[in-house]
């Protein structure tokens, strides 16, 4: 809003300029051939003024645009530089999570394999007991037959 208000002000300032001085030359009690080198000596510093303006705002630009040129590639490099950053941070902790998980499954094997003997072996005692059961019932049975 600022700038509408300047450029603005601006070209009022110029048209007011242009107009006052104009009536001036037309009011003013010169002749007519002085009043055509005024106005062609006006006309001429008009111009120089306006190329003057035109010059300057086209360098302004030119340095407006290499200035967001620069901007723009130093926030590109940071930005990937930051984004190499995330993808390395990324790789380690997967390769992190990866052994992990190789451990986790080499402890969860062990411990079935432990676990797989102590009911091999509980079950061989539970099966001796048994057996032992039976025999007494069948010595039992036999004696209750012999009698």
């Amino acid at each position: 809003m600022s700038e509408m208000n300047t450029k603005d002000f601006l070209i009022g300032s110029l048209i007011g300029g242009i107009v006052g001085a104009s009536a001036a030359l037309f009011l003013a009690p010169k002749s007519g051939k002085e009043l055509r080198s005024d106005l062609s000596e006006q006309a001429q510093v008009a111009k120089e003024k306006t190329n003057q303006f035109t010059t300057t705002a086209y360098e302004k630009g030119n340095e407006w645009a290499s200035y967001a040129k620069e901007k723009s590639n130093s926030i590109a490099k940071v930005v990937s530089d930051q984004s190499t950053q995330v993808v390395d941070k990324v790789k380690e902790a997967t390769s992190n999570l990866k052994s992990e998980a190789e451990e986790a499954v080499a402890a969860t094997e062990e411990i079935v394999g432990d676990l797989a003997g102590d009911v091999q072996n509980a079950s061989e005692e539970v099966i001796e007991s048994v057996k032992k059961e039976v025999d007494e019932l069948e010595a039992k049975v036999q004696a209750g037959n012999n009698a």
